[in-house]
């Protein structure tokens, strides 16, 4: 017999996993960073600051003690976590290295050839050289390897020095020692991983099992495409399979959708129903999300789970954005109610709140503004500006 999940507990389930049910002023020490990312599974990282970089905010959502000076440390010093990639570049645990070894494999096979069609024959001209560099001379950036008249012109322009790092990375044999305004610093892996994470092997039975139960465990329920889509290491087929292998361990859940939405068969693991009551109710407070939350990176389940449709607008042309470049999603307890558009202008020091958009039903009471202006002076701090300022027609 199927269970049926209603959409609220569906939200509680979900926000729970997502690290946005505990109360987000607790005292978060280093080891707890180290436990929420690992609990997370990763953390996006993306070079856009409108506010704040996408890894740190994502962090203060779910903390608002949280301290950049930590996730630095906990990646440069003691090397607990690394950079590569799940669906885009991220931040993780460096005990997960073992199976992204998986990943590097599978990353030589098809690069060269897909570089190939991108960068034309010969791309790969500068790869000996450049990895001998960087073994002689130590960590670099890409520019101190860069070749002598080579006209930069973004990522779809990069010099053979910095195809050869970018490769060398993707593939596992170089590592991201640190970052330099935000440019990456390149290294052997040998000198970044630590060999307890480097050095052991698993099978590819393994790492499928690894990768399937880890996603449904930070999920709560999915179905198997959703399982392999977690982390972007296993095709649709693995994690089908990988369901049908383990149905022992395994419960088919009805997953009740938002209003006008259909409900969704999906798994969770043997049990589930009946431990509802462990997950706590979201804090009632307005948070301010990144645009790369995982809790919304995927857009198909946040629009069935939540009832809302949320699109990046960076690369649509300025006439054609429905909000605006870079509109951050709203969440009070366990509701998406809006999105907000807002700029760190730090030569002013202020908070710039250009424009808020309410779901439709959502209504601007006198209570719900002081929330958002509490979340916003919140975020303000944690940006470094010392104000925030509502710009004229900022609520419509």
């Amino acid at each position: 017999m199927t269970n049926l999940l209603s959409n609220s507990d569906a939200r509680r389930v979900f926000l729970a996993k997502q690290g946005l049910s505990a109360p987000p002023n607790r005292a978060l020490t280093k080891a707890g960073l180290l436990q929420l990312i690992q609990d997370l599974g990763f953390v996006q990282v993306d070079s856009i600051q409108t506010v704040e970089r996408a890894h740190h905010q994502i962090l203060f959502s779910r903390n608002q003690t949280y301290r950049r000076e930590h996730l630095k440390a906990l990646l440069e010093k003691e090397r607990a976590l690394f950079e590569h990639w799940t669906h885009d570049a991220s931040i993780l645990p460096s005990a997960f290295f073992v199976y992204w070894k998986h990943k590097f494999r599978h990353q030589e096979k098809v690069l060269v050839e897909r570089w190939r069609k991108w960068r034309g024959e010969g791309f790969e001209a500068a790869f000996e050289e450049t990895y001998e560099r960087v073994r002689r001379d130590g960590a670099m950036l890409a520019r101190d390897v860069k070749a002598d008249g080579h006209v930069s012109g973004g990522w779809w322009n990069w010099h053979p020095n910095k195809t050869a790092l970018e490769y060398f990375w993707h593939t596992g044999k170089l590592a991201i020692a640190g970052r330099s305004n935000f440019q990456k610093i390149y290294d052997l892996t040998e000198r970044v991983i630590p060999a307890e994470f480097r050095e052991p092997e698993v099978s590819r039975e393994d790492f499928v099992d690894w990768a399937c139960r880890g996603a449904l465990t930070r999920l709560g329920f999915a179905t198997h495409g959703e399982i392999a889509a977690f982390w972007n290491l296993v095709s649709p087929d693995e994690a089908k399979a990988w369901v049908s292998a383990h149905r022992d361990e395994l419960t088919e859940v009805l997953i009740e959708a938002a209003p006008g939405g259909k409900p969704r068969p999906s798994w969770a693991f043997a049990g589930f129903p009946s431990t509802l009551d462990s997950y706590p109710d979201a804090p009632p407070r307005i948070r301010v999300l990144s645009p790369f939350d995982p809790m919304i990176r995927d857009r198909n389940r946040t629009e069935r789970l939540f009832g809302f449709f949320y699109r990046i607008e960076v690369f649509v042309p300025e006439a054609k954005r429905e909000y605006g470049y870079y509109v951050f999603p709203l969440l009070e307890g366990d509701r998406l109610i809006g999105r907000i558009d807002m700029k760190a202008d730090r030569k002013k020091s202020t908070l710039d709140v250009r424009r808020l958009w309410l779901e439709p039903g959502v209504k601007a009471s006198a209570g719900r503004l002081e929330r958002l202006e509490a979340e916003l002076e919140r975020v303000a701090r944690f940006a470094g500006v010392e104000k925030v300022v509502l710009l004229d027609g900022w609520k419509g």
